[in-house]
């Protein structure tokens, strides 16, 4: 099964540039070592929340922006083998390709694909999720995915990827479990959606919200925790 590899970091938003070529060099070095595909994504519509929030996930200052990225793996040994590999490509090290952010407070974990819908596309518009459901409601919420992600599709998506949380590590500032306030018998699931545009994303989440079939179901999780938002991709392999 395939292996993916989630980020959320916070950048000072005048790096933007500098954060584009940083992240293509490690993306193609990540490539020329097994990687099957990445992208980065630069947020757009990223609201702060009172509780949990993308922002205060990374404990993002008013002059910086989330960006929400993954990498996709053949398998978790591989990503594994990767990642404990010396990092000796100039493309990876802090002397020759720096980060133009504060890599201290980068969330990361490995996901597990619980549930796929259609095909990634280049650049277009991509919604992220994170939130912590209960272990023992792995299956109710791959069912509710199921059940309520062609919805979506209907009303113009292009890709939905969900993801189960299987190397999720507590970090000293920052980590995905504090993002979302999880319980210790939960885990982290990261998913997203992508949209042809962020015209077509508006106009989708819209005609969802009034979508009677949603209403029908109940989420098996706290979305009162649930953090989302709006990102463009910046960086695709």
């Amino acid at each position: 099964m395939t292996c993916i590899q989630g980020f959320i970091c916070a950048v000072p938003t005048a790096n933007r540039a500098a954060f584009i070529e940083h992240a293509r060099k490690a993306a193609e070095a990540f490539r020329d070592r097994g990687c099957l595909s990445a992208a980065e994504c630069w947020g757009d519509d990223v609201p702060t929340g009172e509780r949990t929030s993308f922002p205060l996930a990374v404990k993002a200052a008013a002059d910086e922006t989330v960006v929400l990225s993954w990498y996709r793996w053949p398998s978790k040994a591989v990503h594994d083998q990767v990642m404990q590999a010396p990092m000796d490509d100039p493309r990876l090290s802090p002397e020759t390709n720096p980060m133009p952010f504060d890599g201290k407070r980068v969330v990361f974990g490995a996901f597990e694909p619980v549930y796929e819908l259609g095909t990634p596309r280049p650049g277009g518009y991509v919604d992220g999720f994170v939130v912590a459901v209960k272990r023992d409601r792995r299956e109710d919420f791959v069912e509710i995915a199921r059940t309520c992600d062609p919805i979506f599709m209907e009303h113009g998506a292009t890709w939905i990827m969900e993801t189960w949380g299987v190397d999720v590590p507590e970090g000293k500032h920052t980590d995905f479990r504090r993002a979302v306030k999880a319980e210790p018998d939960e885990e982290v699931v990261l998913s997203w959606v992508q949209w042809p545009d962020r015209a077509a994303r508006d106009a989708g989440n819209a005609k969802v919200m009034h979508d009677p079939r949603m209403a029908a179901h109940e989420m098996p999780f706290d979305g009162r925790r649930l953090i989302f938002g709006g990102f463009q991709p910046v960086v695709e392999l």
